[in-house]
C-alpha cells in the first residue's frame, strides 16, 4: 500500500530545489591547489625509497612467470585423475572383476548340470552338481563384500550393478531348493540362472567403463568375449537337457537357435577384428576342430527342426562329439579371455602410471617456483608495510570520523572542516601521491557533507514556512466556509459548501504531511481526551470516499490529549490509503478493540495488496523510519507511509501491514497503553447526534413541534437539534408521542462536537434566527437519510441502559475535530 499522490501535487510548489544536486559542483572550485597540498619536507637524495611502479612490476612478474593459479588447477586435476583411473582399474582387475569374472564362470556350469539333472534326475551329474554348488558357494561369498564397497572413485552405475546382482543370488538357494524337489521346470531353471548370469555381466560391463578412452575401448572387447562365452553356454545348457530326452521342445529350439545366432555375431564382427598382439593368434579360432565340430552339431539341428512335425525336435546321438568340442572351444576362449584381461589392465595402470609421473614432475617444479613466489613477495612486503599501513590507519580515520560529522550535522551542530580534517605528510612517489588523494579526499567529502546539510536544513525551513503560511489560509478558508454554511439555506448550496468543506480538510492534511516532512509536528492542539470513535469519525472525515468506511468500536476507550491530532493524521492516511487503492464501491472496515497491550486499530481493504517482500520493505520502513529528505524522494507514491513512520514513531505505536483474508491488505494499529485514558467527567453542554455520519447527512432525535405550529427557525448553535416522527409509543421519559402536525428539523452548529473540540461562538455574529424551509426533494439520496432515521430509531428504542433518572440519553461523545 502506497500513499495517494495528493502529497505529489503540492510537493511540486518546491520543485526549484532540485537544482541542488547542480550547485555541489562549486564544491571543486574550494579544494586547494595540488601544489599547495604537496608542499613539505623533502627526504635526502640518499634516502630514496624504492618506487611503486617498480615494485608492483616485479610483484606481476614473478606470479605471473610462475603461473601459481594453473599450477594449483592442474595438480589437483592430475592427482585426482591418476587417484580415480587407479581406484577403477583396482576394482576392474581385483577388487570387483575377479570376483565377478568368477561368480559368472561357476553360474555358467552350475546352469548346465543343472539342467542336465533335471532331464535325467538318476543321473550321475547329481555329484557332479553339488560339487559345482559348492565352487558357486565360494565364488558368491567372495562377491558379496561388493555391496559394501566404496564407490567414491568407482565407475558410475557399479553400486547398482552390484545391488541387482546381489538381489538375484538372495534367490539361489530357493532356487536350488526348488530344483532338487522337482518343484522348477527346466524353463524356470534357465531362465533364473540366465537372469544371474546377464546381471553379473552388466556389473563387468560398468567396469570396463572407465575415465581413460583406449582402456573403454579396450575393455569393450573384453565384455563381449564374456557375452560369447554365456551365449555358448546357454546352448550348451539346453542341449545339455535335450541330449537326454533325446528331443527338445520348438521353444527350447528357438533360444538355441538365438544363443546360435548371437554368438556367431559377437565372434565374427566384434571379437575376432579387436585381436592383437599375442590375441592374433586365435584369429583362426573359428577354422580349428572344436569350432568346426560345434557347427556341424548346430547344422543337423537345424536339419532336424526342419524334418521335425508337431512341437518336438529330435536329436541325434551327438552328445560326446557335442561335449569335447565344448570343452575344448570353452578352454580357448577363456585363454583369449585372460589376454585380453592383461592386455587391458597393462594399458590401464600405464596410463595411470604416466598421469603419476606427470603429477610429480610438476608437482616438485611447482613447489619450487612457489617457494620463489613466497619469498619475493615477502621481501617486497617487508618494504612496503609500513607506509601501506600509515595510509589505511588514515583511511580509517576518515571512515570513522565521517559518520561522526554527518551525525553532528544532523543533529544541527556547526562542524568546521579544517578542524575536522588532519593532512596526510605528503612525499614524492606514488604512495605520496595517493595520500595527497586521500587529503583532497577527505576535505571534499567533510565539505560537502557540510554543504548538503546546510542545504537540507534551509529547505527544511523553507517547506516548514511554506506549508505554515498555506496552513493560515486554510484556516482562514475554514472559516469562511463556516460563515457561508451559517448564512446560507439553500439545500444545493449547503451541499457544495460541505464538500468544499471536506475537501478543505484533506487538504490541511496534505500541508500538515509537508510540515512532518519537514522536520515538524502538526500544529493542532487538544485540551482534553477525545474518545477513540470521535478520532476515528474524525480521520474518516478527512478521506475522500468516506461513505466506504465503516468504523466499529467495542467499548469506549479514550486517548489522551496529546495523542489526537497525530493519532487522526495517521489513521486518516491509511484509511486513505485503503480507499485509494481498492476498487471503487469495495467496503473498507475499520475495527477497534481493547488488548492486553493497549487498544488495536484494523483497517481492511479489499484491493490487490502486495507481494510478501514488498509487505516486509514497507513494515520496515514503519519500524525504523529513515532521515527522509524531500527532494530525492519527490516522485515516491509513498510519501504518506514517511508520514506514518514518522508519527507513529513520537507517539509509540505500532503499525504494521499484512495480507488480507479478502485479497486486500490488512493494517494493524497498536495503541500503547500509556495514551489510553479513563473517561473524564461528564460536563454538561448540548446533547449530540446518537452516531456519527457525514456533516451533510446530520439530523437530530426528534423533538416536539412549536406551540404555535410554525416552522423551525435556523439558529446559531443549533443543528437540526429536531425532526419530524410519525406518532408513535411514548418516548424514553413515558411521556405520549405528539400528534399533530410535525415540524421541520432545526439546524444546531458544532451540536456532534465534544466541548474540548468547539470553537467560541464569534461575538459579532448576529444571533437573531433565521427561517428556512426543506425542498421537497432534498439532494442527498434517500438511502443516507434513511439509514441515519434507523440509527436514530435504534439509538432511541435500544439504549434504555443509557437513560438517566430524568428520562433523557445520555448524550454520546463528539466525533469532529476541532478546525
Amino acid at each position: 500500500m502506497g500513499s495517494p499522490t495528493g502529497e505529489e501535487s503540492v510537493l511540486h510548489v518546491a520543485g526549484w530545489g532540485r537544482g541542488r544536486q547542480r550547485r555541489t559542483k562549486a564544491l571543486n572550485d574550494e579544494s586547494e591547489p595540488a601544489e599547495s597540498i604537496t608542499d613539505g619536507p623533502r627526504r635526502p637524495a640518499g634516502a630514496r625509497r624504492l618506487r611503486l611502479r617498480t615494485v608492483l612490476i616485479i610483484m606481476v612478474i614473478v606470479p605471473s612467470v610462475t603461473f601459481t593459479p594453473l599450477l594449483a588447477s592442474g595438480m589437483s586435476q592430475l592427482f585426482t585423475q591418476w587417484r580415480a583411473e587407479k581406484a577403477q582399474m583396482d576394482l576392474a582387475t581385483a577388487t570387483a572383476g575377479r570376483p565377478a569374472a568368477d561368480l559368472f564362470f561357476a553360474l555358467d556350469q552350475e546352469r548346465r548340470l543343472t539342467a542336465k539333472v533335471q532331464a535325467d534326475p538318476g543321473s550321475a551329474a547329481r555329484e557332479r552338481l553339488a560339487e559345482q554348488r559348492a565352487a558357486t558357494d565360494q565364488a558368491v561369498r567372495a562377491f558379496r563384500p561388493l555391496a559394501t564397497l566404496n564407490v567414491a572413485d568407482a565407475q558410475d552405475g557399479l553400486a547398482d550393478a552390484v545391488s541387482r546382482t546381489e538381489r538375484n543370488l538372495g534367490l539361489l538357494d530357493q532356487q536350488r531348493r526348488a530344483v532338487d524337489a522337482g518343484w522348477s521346470s527346466g524353463r524356470e531353471a534357465f531362465d533364473y540362472y540366465s537372469g544371474v548370469i546377464e546381471s553379473d555381466l552388466s556389473v563387468l560391463t560398468v567396469l570396463s567403463n572407465t575415465d581413460e578412452g583406449q582402456v573403454n575401448t579396450e575393455a569393450q572387447t573384453l565384455v563381449d568375449l564374456f557375452w560369447t562365452i554365456d551365449m555358448v553356454g546357454r546352448e550348451d545348457a539346453i542341449l545339455a537337457r535335450g541330449w537326454e530326452t533325446g528331443r527338445l521342445t520348438r521353444t527350447e529350439y528357438g533360444l538355441a537357435a538365438e544363443a546360435i545366432g548371437t554368438r556367431n555375431h559377437l565372434m565374427h564382427a566384434r571379437v575376432l577384428p579387436a585381436l592383437a598382439g599375442e590375441e592374433t593368434r586365435y584369429a583362426k579360432l573359428t577354422d580349428g576342430r572344436a569350432w568346426q565340430t560345434m557347427t556341424a552339431v548346430e547344422g543337423r539341428l537345424t536339419l532336424a527342426a526342419g524334418s521335425s512335425e508337431g512341437d518336438q525336435v529330435r536329436l541325434r546321438d551327438d552328445d560326446a562329439a557335442w561335449r569335447s568340442a565344448m570343452e575344448a572351444l570353452t578352454a580357448q576362449l577363456r585363454e583369449l579371455l585372460g589376454l585380453r584381461f592383461e592386455h587391458v589392465s597393462r594399458i590401464g595402470y600405464g596410463h595411470a602410471d604416466m598421469i603419476f609421473t606427470v603429477f610429480v614432475s610438476i608437482s616438485s617444479v611447482g613447489l619450487l617456483a612457489l617457494g620463489l613466489v613466497v619469498f619475493t613477495s615477502w621481501r617486497l612486503t617487508a618494504v612496503l608495510r609500513r607506509r601501506i599501513l600509515h595510509l589505511r590507519h588514515d583511511a580509517h580515520e576518515l571512515q570513522e570520523r565521517l559518520p561522526d560529522v554527518v551525525a553532528r550535522l544532523e543533529r544541527g551542530e556547526d562542524v568546521d572542516v579544517d578542524a575536522e580534517v588532519r593532512m596526510i605528510e605528503p612525499t614524492g612517489d606514488e604512495l605520496g601521491e595517493l595520500g595527497q588523494a586521500l587529503n583532497m579526499a577527505r576535505r571534499s567529502a567533510v565539505r560537502t557533507a557540510v554543504r548538503q546539510a546546510d542545504q537540507h536544513r534551509g529547505f527544511q525551513r523553507m517547506l516548514q514556512r511554506i506549508a505554515r503560511r498555506t496552513q493560515i489560509l486554510i484556516g482562514l478558508q475554514l472559516k469562511k466556509l463556516d460563515e457561508l454554511e451559517r448564512r446560507h439555506e439553500n439545500p444545493e448550496v449547503l451541499e457544495g459548501l460541505f464538500d468544499l468543506d471536506h475537501l478543505t480538510a484533506r487538504l490541511r492534511r496534505y500541508e500538515e504531511n509537508l510540515v512532518i516532512l519537514g522536520g515538524g509536528q502538526p500544529q493542532r492542539r487538544w485540551r482534553r481526551p477525545v474518545p477513540l470513535l470521535d478520532i476515528l469519525r474524525a480521520a474518516q472525515s478527512e478521506v475522500q470516499d468516506y461513505r466506504r468506511i465503516s468504523i466499529d468500536v467495542e467499548d469506549e476507550p479514550w486517548m489522551a490529549e496529546r495523542a489526537v491530532g497525530p493519532l487522526i493524521h495517521v489513521l486518516a492516511e491509511l484509511m486513505e490509503n485503503a480507499t485509494t487503492f481498492s476498487k471503487p464501491l469495495t467496503p473498507v472496515e475499520v475495527r477497534a478493540a481493547p488488548v492486553s497491550r493497549g487498544v488495536a486499530v484494523e483497517i481492511e481493504d479489499r484491493g490487490l495488496g502486495m507481494e510478501p517482500e514488498q509487505y516486509e520493505a514497507v513494515n520496515a520502513l514503519l519500524q525504523a523510519p529513515p532521515q527522509l529528505d524531500v527532494m530525492t524522494h519527490a516522485d515516491d507514491v509513498r510519501l504518506g507511509l514517511y508520514v506514518v513512520a514518522r508519527l507513529s514513531a513520537s507517539l509509540g505505536l505500532q503499525v504494521e501491514l499484512r495480507s488480507s483474508a479478502f485479497g486486500g491488505t490488512r493494517v494493524i494499529v497498536l495503541l500503547p497503553e500509556a495514551l489510553v485514558v479513563d473517561r473524564p467527567p461528564a460536563e454538561p453542554g448540548p446533547a449530540t447526534l446518537p452516531e456519527e455520519v457525514p456533516q451533510e447527512a446530520a439530523a437530530a432525535r426528534p423533538r416536539p413541534p412549536h406551540e404555535d405550529g410554525a416552522l423551525p427557525a435556523r439558529t446559531r448553535g443549533r443543528a437540526m437539534a429536531s425532526v419530524t416522527a410519525p406518532a408513535g409509543p411514548p418516548d424514553r421519559a413515558g411521556a405520549p408521542a405528539s400528534s399533530g402536525p410535525r415540524p421541520l428539523p432545526r439546524r444546531v452548529r458544532q451540536a456532534s462536537l465534544a466541548e474540548e473540540l468547539k470553537v467560541p461562538a464569534d461575538p459579532n455574529d448576529r444571533g437573531d434566527q433565521e427561517s428556512w424551509a426543506v425542498r421537497e426533494q432534498p439532494s442527498r439520496s434517500s438511502a443516507m437519510i434513511g439509514a441515519f432515521q434507523r440509527q436514530s430509531r435504534r439509538r432511541r428504542t435500544g439504549d434504555d441502559a443509557q437513560t438517566g433518572p430524568s428520562g433523557s440519553a445520555e448524550p454520546p461523545s463528539p466525533t469532529t475535530e476541532d478546525r
